[in-house]
């Protein structure tokens, strides 16, 4: 097996091996603009078609129900297809989705263009991080696997600043310009992914080795790290060590998905089926916590705690998209110096403080008969402060850890359950928070989200082990029982 330690003696980052993340993070992008316009585009849409708040919340939740079915899709379709052909199609989605809305005459034509697009954010953020980390050495994974991720924030703080500048135009134009413009990076990353490698461990899986060592010394920053690499990855996969063949047949466990639910969930061992719950829980848990109900609803939040004018709830929503994006950077240099592990504990106690006080304000505004300038800045602190907590930890941690954790064989599907979850998750808060801060008020709604990021700390306190610095291969080692007392502790 290969140790983590024999990959970070040397922690250069490989420059192709960036380039080709980066690449394929643009879809990242794509669907990170698709959520950030949308919460913008959602003040236009209401004006000028005259939707419901019903009509806003499914409008808005109805991505992540399709993006529930695309990633369940994505993980046997990037088991058939490749790593960089599912991004592709995922591409082709977000086109179709665009021009779809961009175009948007009335309410369904609307739906079915976000319905289009939520089934290539499935596909999209399954794919993605998962290409990464089978293209990254363990001693810089934690960097080139949180891109996508940075990606995604990146996208929604452009959207914001879309909704601030287009909003200026003419009504029947700014929110349509706003939804169509997806369309133009979209056929970029088309044409673009096409030019990037497929990732080496599928083409492992494919008993295409020859292919898989060339695409290994290209991504490595020596031939014997490229060596190391290879035969960690061809023995995983069920083949012998010492083949040296071009092309070999597959081992007869195949990997294209017959018997991989099973092993999940019928059959699954104990270190499977830790690294099912862990992956299920960090998911479930990074939309539990609320951030979806402040990014997508941002001009809502800042509204209730006073901000008026629609360019200062745009500005303030700017200000939210601005503070992600920096963090999220920020945690691209901590994932790998300070683990995964930590960074959670810190992340999601700093969440914690920020939601607590984000209620609190938010109920002195609510109950309060003139206007508290105090509660509004204080609001205003509070939701940038959990913004800040939620990026640098929570956020890039949970797509890195579960592209990484599961073996070879599960990868794929295993990373898409966990991120089905996570749509799931992200529709339920996005098409029930109008109603919920309706029947509880809107400072109870954060109290109620800071209840459950004290659950998810418990949770990853108890059920996450440390996998800095381990390479893919031996995450089922982590994940056994006798590696407890070394991962837990660290």
């Amino acid at each position: 097996m290969e140790q983590g330690g024999n990959e970070d003696k040397d922690t250069t980052i490989n420059k192709y091996a960036l380039a080709c993340v980066i690449v394929a993070s643009m879809v990242s992008i794509i669907s990170g603009y698709d959520t950030g316009v949308m919460s913008g585009a959602l003040l236009f849409i209401k004006e000028d078609i005259g939707i419901s708040d019903t009509q806003q919340e499914v409008l808005a939740g109805i991505l992540n129900i399709c993006a529930l079915v695309g990633c369940l899709a994505a993980g046997k379709t990037s088991d058939y297809i490749g790593r960089r052909y599912t991004i592709f199609l995922a591409s082709i989605l977000f086109l179709v989705g665009a021009v779809f809305m961009g175009y948007g005459p009335n309410f369904a034509i609307l739906m079915f263009g976000r319905c289009v697009c939520g089934l290539g954010v499935g596909f999209a953020l399954t794919t993605a991080p998962v290409y990464s980390a089978e293209l990254s050495s363990a001693s810089t994974r934690g960097f080139l696997t949180s891109l996508p991720e940075v990606c995604i924030g990146l996208g929604i703080f452009i959207g914001y600043i879309s909704n601030y500048f287009l909003g200026k135009l003419a009504l029947t134009l700014g929110w349509r310009l706003m939804l169509g413009l997806a369309a133009i990076p979209s056929l970029g990353l088309a044409l673009g992914i096409l030019t990037m490698p497929e990732s080496p461990r599928w083409l492992v899986m494919q008993g295409r080795l020859g292919c898989a060592k060339k695409v290994l010394l290209e991504v490595s920053n020596t031939t014997e790290e490229a060596e190391l690499r290879f035969r960690d990855i061809i023995v995983s996969a069920g083949f012998d060590e010492k083949c040296n063949d071009e092309f070999v047949k597959q081992p007869q466990k195949s990997h294209h998905g017959e018997g991989v639910w099973k092993e999940l969930f019928l059959r699954p061992t104990p270190p499977v089926r830790r690294m099912l719950i862990a992956a299920v829980g960090i998911h479930f848990f990074e939309h539990a916590t609320g951030i979806e109900a402040v990014m997508l609803y941002g001009p809502r939040i800042f509204k209730k705690a006073g901000v008026t004018t629609k360019d200062r709830l745009l500005l303030a929503t700017i200000g939210t998209g601005l503070t992600k994006i920096t963090f999220l950077t920020i945690s691209t240099f901590l994932l790998d110096r300070v683990g995964r592990r930590r960074l959670l504990q810190i992340s999601v106690a700093g969440m914690i403080f920020g939601l607590t006080i984000l209620g609190f304000s938010l109920t002195m505004v609510e109950y309060s008969s003139e206007k508290l300038v105090w509660a509004l800045s204080l609001s205003i602190v509070a939701t940038y402060t959990y913004v800040a907590f939620f990026n640098v930890g929570l956020a890039p941690v949970t797509w890195v850890y579960s592209s990484e954790i599961f073996p070879l064989r599960l990868r794929a599907q295993g990373n898409s359950i966990g991120v089905a979850v996570n749509r799931g998750m992200n529709a339920a808060i996005s098409m029930s928070f109008i109603s919920i801060y309706k029947a509880i008020t809107i400072g109870g709604a954060f109290f109620l989200f800071a209840g459950m990021s004290v659950v998810a700390w418990v949770f990853f306190y108890f059920c996450l082990p440390e996998t800095k610095g381990k390479a893919l291969e031996e995450m089922e080692m982590v994940f056994s029982k006798k590696s407890d007392d070394k991962t837990v502790a660290t």
